[in-house]
């Protein structure tokens, strides 16, 4: 055997002992997209980051971004509307505190590396305050919800009438 294939006979064997021992999900997945495959979806809660960070408000409301940005190795996709099942939190306590949504929720946009998207939370002025550092949420696509829960972390505030505004293009 020559030392080229003895090469290929040990790697083979090691990528063998690794799929029996619960390891070839990753070794795969990393093989597809090292050889050109497609990568995951950036709309996937793991795949992506969020942050929260006060906005300018408006007559009556204060407002929050939520941005959302995906790293390179991840394909895009498409998302549309508000996120659904929002839960703020703050310390790893829930509020209580549900939301609505407004706007146009049929608006599709890209979403994946180079391509951030960001989505409002509209809170009322009036109202007793309850701070926040965390929003888990549900991200929708064109033809239904993307499953799993995505998470936005930053210091903010909301009350009962709390809305969330569809998602849209840029940071």
């Amino acid at each position: 055997m020559t030392r080229t294939n003895r090469k290929v006979a040990v790697v083979l064997a090691a990528t063998a002992l690794l799929g029996a021992a619960g390891g070839g999900v990753g070794v795969s997945q990393a093989a597809s997209v090292t050889a050109g495959g497609p990568a995951p979806s950036a709309c996937r809660p793991a795949n992506h980051l969020g942050k929260i960070a006060e906005a300018p408000a408006s007559s009556g409301h204060r407002h929050y971004r939520v941005t959302l940005t995906a790293p390179r190795g991840y394909d895009p996709c498409t998302l549309s509307g508000s996120p659904t099942e929002v839960r703020f939190s703050n310390h790893g306590v829930e509020s209580g505190i549900t939301a609505g949504h407004y706007g146009g929720q049929r608006t599709a946009v890209t979403f994946g590396p180079g391509h951030p998207v960001y989505f409002d939370i509209q809170v009322p002025s009036s109202g007793r305050a309850t701070s926040a550092d965390e929003a888990s949420f549900t991200l929708r696509a064109p033809d239904g919800e993307i499953p799993g829960t995505s998470v936005a972390e930053g210091r903010f505030k909301v009350t009962a009438g709390t809305l969330i505004g569809p998602v849209q293009r840029g940071a």
